[in-house]
């Protein structure tokens, strides 16, 4: 196998962090999570439509214009582990739970409405 048909096979066997985001408001004490498939791309997504006024959440799109990305802060708090079935492919019910653990996980902040 030619070096780039070996890098496009690693690149194809490559699977993206899946998880739960937040993003935290330090004026208002808000929380926004986020369960995703692609974490690093979920997060540069939110990212860049927050900046460009064109987040979905409406109430946090309105504090970030307000008070400015510097008063906001984005982190990680799960990574979700892929099964050892190779055949599974659907998250999506794992994903709704690690979102309802950390809702209960994150009692002491408000969060955004979704």
């Amino acid at each position: 196998m030619d070096r780039k048909k070996e890098l496009k096979w690693q690149y194809k066997q490559m699977k993206p962090e899946m998880g739960i985001f937040a993003i935290y408001s330090r004026q208002s004490n808000k929380c926004y999570l986020e369960v995703t498939t692609d974490l690093k791309s979920a997060m540069n997504g939110a990212k860049f439509k927050l900046g460009a006024g064109l987040h979905p959440n409406r109430e946090l799109q309105k504090e970030w214009c307000d008070y400015g990305e510097s008063n906001f802060t984005m982190e990680i708090l799960e990574i979700l582990g892929y099964d050892k079935d190779e055949s599974k492919t659907d998250y999506s019910d794992e994903l709704k739970l690690l979102e309802m653990v950390w809702q209960e996980k994150m009692a002491h902040c408000d969060f955004y409405v979704k």
